[in-house]
């Protein structure tokens, strides 16, 4: 369970986290924070690879995501990350 009680579908998660693999590839290396980006996204792969799925930890990396995606927003070109589906699409799964 989350810190607010709700479980968050994981199978959504996994869907979500290989479409921003899928776009930071295609993003330019040189883009200021895509890195950190890519970082948390690599967290969350990896929180979600793990035996035994700790909740708060995805929704931990989540929130992440989120922010950092809140932070670049301005930055990143359209047809490499598409911010605010992203940003969108995370806060159904933090039932924003």
């Amino acid at each position: 369970m989350t810190d607010e009680g709700k479980r968050i579908d994981l199978n959504e998660v996994e869907r979500l986290v290989e479409a921003l693999e899928r776009d930071l590839a295609r993003a330019r290396r040189g883009e200021a924070g895509i890195g950190e980006l890519r970082g948390e996204v690599e967290q969350l792969r990896a929180t979600l690879s793990a035996e035994d799925i700790a909740h708060a930890d995805v929704h931990r990396g989540l929130l992440g995501v989120r922010d950092r995606l809140h932070a670049l927003g301005d930055e990143l070109f359209d047809d490499a990350v598409k911010a605010g589906d992203y940003i969108a699409r995370l806060g159904r799964l933090l039932g924003m």
